[in-house]
């Protein structure tokens, strides 16, 4: 188990690296496309699309997996582990091509972040700035409004007039009704 978790681990930073890698330039998958495809179908040379970068589940999980398997392969016959064999093998091999591919999502997840945050950062300013302004208006209004309705209050009170004493009791005004 704990093999296995760093395993996963090191696949999870893996992923990181391959993304990062290929977010920089996709110059081995431009010359795979130019091998494999006809002059129409090449991509264009703006295009970053990579193997992972700007990649889709499917395309992704594809190659991911067939890097990993050709590492096993490699690994299986030019070495005395065997990988294939056992469980341990084929768990650390699955552990490793999961990790990978979480890899490239968290990569892929802070650098649209930081991509956000770069472009917002001198809106970010003002919207705190505005902000803080707002909150002072706001607790100036609080502070006059407060004096006013202080005020307004002691007038009502100063304007009210005294009330009437010799109103008739409840039972009174029901016995007048014919009620009691």
């Amino acid at each position: 188990m704990g093999l296995e978790l760093v395993i996963f681990i090191a696949a999870i930073l893996f992923g990181i690296f391959l993304y990062w890698r290929e977010s920089n330039g996709n110059g081995a998958y431009r010359f795979l496309n130019k091998m494999m495809n006809s002059k129409e179908l090449q991509m264009s040379a703006d295009n970053p699309k990579g193997f992972v970068y700007k990649q889709a589940f499917l395309p992704r999980l594809i190659f991911v997996v067939a890097i990993v398997m050709i590492a096993a392969l490699v690994v299986e016959f030019l070495t005395p582990l065997a990988v294939f064999s056992s469980y341990n093998g084929i768990s650390a091999f699955s552990s490793f091509a999961v990790g990978t591919l979480i890899g490239t999502y968290v990569a892929s997840f802070v650098i649209k972040t930081t991509e956000v945050v770069e472009e917002k950062s001198d809106s970010l300013g003002d919207i705190v700035e505005g902000a803080v302004e707002k909150g002072k208006d706001f607790i100036e209004d609080l502070k006059t409004k407060d004096t006013k309705v202080v005020e307004e209050a002691k007038e009502e009170i100063k304007n009210d007039p005294e009330p009437e004493v010799d109103q008739k009791s409840a039972r009174d005004r029901l016995k007048d009704k014919g009620l009691m």
